[in-house]
């Protein structure tokens, strides 16, 4: 299996943590009762660490379809090479590094992770173009 790919398979491993994570910090603040209600009324906002949990599933899932759509045309192409390959390592890495830095709140350190995953997208489209 490629890097890319391997990356791709961490990264959904990684997206199912970052659900379980932030579903586990929403219960605990919202409650049980919560969790199994249909919802129909809107949810008090998280706050603290469940909220940055939260808010970092989210920015994941934003960038995920990105990355994902990006390592399965550069391996149907048969574009990778070492730069799609740190792409995907740079994406993967960075992804995993900005749960706990985003979980703690440390802002400026947040970007720089964040902006690291992006470069990985960014190879990775370069490799695909």
């Amino acid at each position: 299996m490629s890097t890319e790919l391997q990356m791709l398979v961490w990264s959904v491993i990684l997206g199912l943590v970052q659900i379980a994570i932030a579903a586990a910090g929403s219960m605990a603040q919202r409650g049980p009762g919560w969790a199994a209600s249909a919802r129909d009324e809107p949810a008090v906002p998280l706050t603290g660490v469940a909220g940055r949990l939260d808010r970092a599933r989210a920015n994941f899932l934003e960038t995920f379809a990105f990355f994902a759509a990006l390592v399965l045309a550069v391996v149907a192409m048969g574009r990778q090479d070492a730069s799609s390959a740190l792409g995907a390592q740079l994406y993967f890495w960075g992804r995993l590094v900005y749960l706990p830095v985003y979980a703690a709140g440390i802002p400026y350190l947040r970007t720089l992770v964040w902006a690291v995953s992006i470069a990985g997208i960014v190879m990775l489209l370069k490799a695909a173009l």
